[in-house]
């Protein structure tokens, strides 16, 4: 108990706690784009995501573009080995590159936000 408590302070207290925090902007977007099921809104939470990274300043950055980065290559693997696909998906990739990029530069992601998506997103 002591050992993790110690750990999670010294976490706190680090330079490196704005890549964790910006780690978890990045997931709370993804969380919020799993719940919110809405068609064509994979954009936006990722400009969302990266956006609020952003704010945290350069560890949020640099956490948002490692995990960025990670989730494309990932998706291009899964796309060519397990679905067999080599070009499948690259639009899509391209797409939500843009919209990481866009979050990346401190730009606001409503740009991307699709209509009717509800409020509480």
């Amino acid at each position: 108990h002591r050992l993790l408590t110690s750990l999670f302070w010294s976490l706190v207290t680090s330079e490196s706690f704005p890549s964790f925090v910006g780690t978890w902007d990045l997931w709370r977007a993804h969380r919020d784009n799993l719940e919110a099921n809405y068609r064509n809104s994979d954009r936006y939470f990722s400009a969302r995501g990266n956006f609020e990274a952003q704010q945290r300043g350069a560890g949020g950055v640099w956490a948002a573009k490692i995990i960025s980065t990670s989730r494309k290559c990932f998706q291009g693997l899964l796309n060519r080995y397990y679905f067999g696909m080599k070009d499948h998906g690259s639009e899509s990739l391209e797409s939500t590159r843009k919209a990481e990029e866009w979050g990346h530069s401190g730009k606001h992601p409503d740009r991307f936000r699709p209509q009717g998506l509800p409020g509480k997103f």
